[in-house]
């Protein structure tokens, strides 16, 4: 049996789900195949913490219209969560936390029996303390359980016809601020927005804007950085980011690796 079979048949014995959307492609996938086997006895649920960008939002409400599965954004300010806000190594854990815990309300309002959401197998080699955030509040993961690869999402995804397969993947912007900063709305603001100006100007789609106390550590994939000094883009964006609020900029010469903040960066 195919693992995409595997993964339709993991909801043979639910009576209905609720599947915590983020607006990427894992769960995406989750979605479509709790669709297929449950229909109106699945929900598809977002949640506008306001560390989640518009790009993320909209990315979650064009999936919910391909899949036809019926969605809600739910909205609270994580900036109000002091442990969220300090911004130690269990950051994530405190918002995936408050975040299970709003799932779980959100699915007894709506009669709702399992969560589920997006965690695959890639997920567990890198520091993830969210992951235990979600199992402590009896999330499931049915990737994980049938053993499914970003990669292998990203196939089944394509040949399904869902736009999102080959969307680069994303994280919270508090993401792109340092162990032991204090994440703020100023500070989320300015990132988005430095996100967003780069990939207009250059049309590269896996982009980060590290805030390091105001200077902007860009990463981006390592075959595009010569294309930032071959077609003058470096400049435009120095200009634009410090207009924003930005005290510098500079170029990570390594280029974008996934939990590249999984530390402390020292300056």
């Amino acid at each position: 049996m195919d693992k995409f079979s595997q993964l339709l048949n993991w909801f043979d014995d639910k009576t209905s789900v609720l599947v915590s959307l983020s607006g990427g492609v894992d769960s995406a996938l989750v979605a479509y195949a709790a669709f297929q086997k449950l229909g109106k006895r699945s929900f598809a649920v977002t949640a506008d913490y306001k560390t989640l960008s518009k790009e993320e939002l909209d990315s979650s409400k064009q999936i919910t219209d391909e899949i036809g599965i019926q969605h809600l954004i739910i909205n609270y300010n994580e900036l109000e969560n002091e442990n969220f806000v300090k911004n130690d190594n269990n950051r994530c854990f405190y918002c995936r936390d408050e975040l299970s815990v709003k799932l779980v309300e959100t699915a007894k309002q709506l009669q709702l029996d399992v969560i589920v959401d997006g965690t695959h197998t890639d997920d567990l080699g890198d520091y993830r303390p969210g992951i235990d955030a979600l199992r402590k509040n009896g999330i499931k993961s049915p990737l994980l359980d049938v053993e499914l690869s970003k990669d292998e999402i990203r196939t089944i995804c394509k040949k399904i016809g869902l736009t999102v397969y080959n969307r680069p993947a994303n994280s919270c912007l508090a993401s792109r601020i340092p162990w032991g900063q204090r994440v703020t709305a100023e500070r989320l603001a300015r990132i988005e927005m430095g996100e967003t100006i780069i990939k207009q100007l250059t049309g590269f789609q896996l982009i980060r804007v590290r805030d390091l106390d105001g200077i902007a550590k860009i990463e981006i994939e390592s075959n595009n950085i010569p294309v930032l000094y071959e077609k003058n883009y470096l400049e435009q964006i120095i200009n634009k980011l410090q207009m924003i609020g930005f005290t510098s900029v500079k170029i990570d010469p390594n280029g974008y690796k996934s939990g590249n903040l999984n530390i402390i960066y020292e300056k």
